[in-house]
């Protein structure tokens, strides 16, 4: 199979449309038609099915799509370990974070990898556990920092660097910022705002609440962003629960730890990246850097 069919497809993918793939590629419409058909002719399958807003990948080519992308990750770790090889430091590492981690860990750590590798270029991605790890098994991530809370997998390596837990916050004007104590029943009695796509973190939250023989809270607004949830918080009497890590943030936004009665939440945290015998320089660096941050 030509590289180019498949430089072809996606963009296909990427861009749900033969015609915007057609642009970007700067191609004609019928030639990158042609190309997409040729492809799917030669694996028997059909690679795209049309919806009213677009083409969208079947399971055949959700499959060629992830494959792919791990051809051309393993073809840039060659050209990376040529390079570190021959002594350069040059090259991408793209990195894919919780939200704890790209407010408190990362920028420390990325600033002393860009010290040490002048030449490096860093791709950030924020996400949760249910966006980042197919991300990284898809190969378009590299390492990410994240919770470990998810099943062990044979293509990648999980290490633990710390223990995070879990606070409730609300604003210092919200009825619970001035009690001595508020009960697990206290916490349904307020909206509450929670990360999107956070499974995890949503059924932590349940558990909780079923431990104590409740319903889980109602969940007034979600956003893909820590930063604008704890605005959220900012602004009306919501509830939402974050990392430890990141009270001084909410603190300093006007937004107080809730005296909860109970363990609300504990979890392992560290990094995951695929198990290789040749990791990219920048990776092993990153991987040095985090574990000496914690050692501290």
């Amino acid at each position: 199979m030509q590289s180019r069919r498949l430089l072809h497809f996606l963009a296909v993918v990427d861009h749900r449309g033969i015609t915007a793939a057609a642009n970007i590629l700067h191609i004609s419409q019928p030639a990158l038609t042609k190309s997409i058909r040729q492809l799917e002719e030669r694996l028997g399958v059909k690679l795209f099915e049309r919806l009213p807003t677009g083409v969208v990948p079947t399971r055949y080519g959700e499959i060629l799509a992830r494959r792919v992308r791990l051809m051309n990750l393993e073809f840039d770790h060659a050209v990376a370990e040529i390079d570190a090889v021959r002594g350069g430091t040059s090259g991408t590492i793209h990195i894919g974070g919780g939200p704890v981690w790209m407010v408190k860990f990362l920028p420390p750590a990325i600033a002393e990898l860009c010290r040490q590798r002048p030449g490096i270029k860093v791709k950030l991605t924020s996400g949760v556990i249910n966006t980042l790890v197919p991300a990284l098994l898809g190969g378009e991530i590299d390492i990410i920092c994240t919770t470990l809370d998810f099943p062990n997998h044979p293509e990648l390596v999980k290490e633990h660097l710390v223990d995070i837990s879990h606070v409730v916050v609300a604003r210092d004007r919200h009825p619970f910022a001035s009690r001595k104590l508020v009960t697990p029943k206290d916490l349904l009695g307020y909206p509450w705002v929670v990360l999107r796509d956070d499974q995890v973190g949503r059924g932590r939250l349940g558990s909780f609440f079923a431990a104590n023989d409740l319903k889980p809270p109602p969940i007034a607004a979600e956003s893909s962003s820590a930063t604008s949830i704890l605005h959220l918080l900012k602004e009306g009497d919501f509830l939402g629960h974050i990392p430890d890590p990141m009270l001084p943030l909410a603190n300093a936004l006007g937004l107080v730890k809730l005296p909860v009665k109970g363990t609300f939440w504990h979890s392992s945290a560290g990094i995951a990246y695929r198990a290789t015998q040749h990791p990219l320089p920048a990776v092993t660096g990153l991987r040095g850097i985090l574990r000496a941050m914690f050692k501290t």
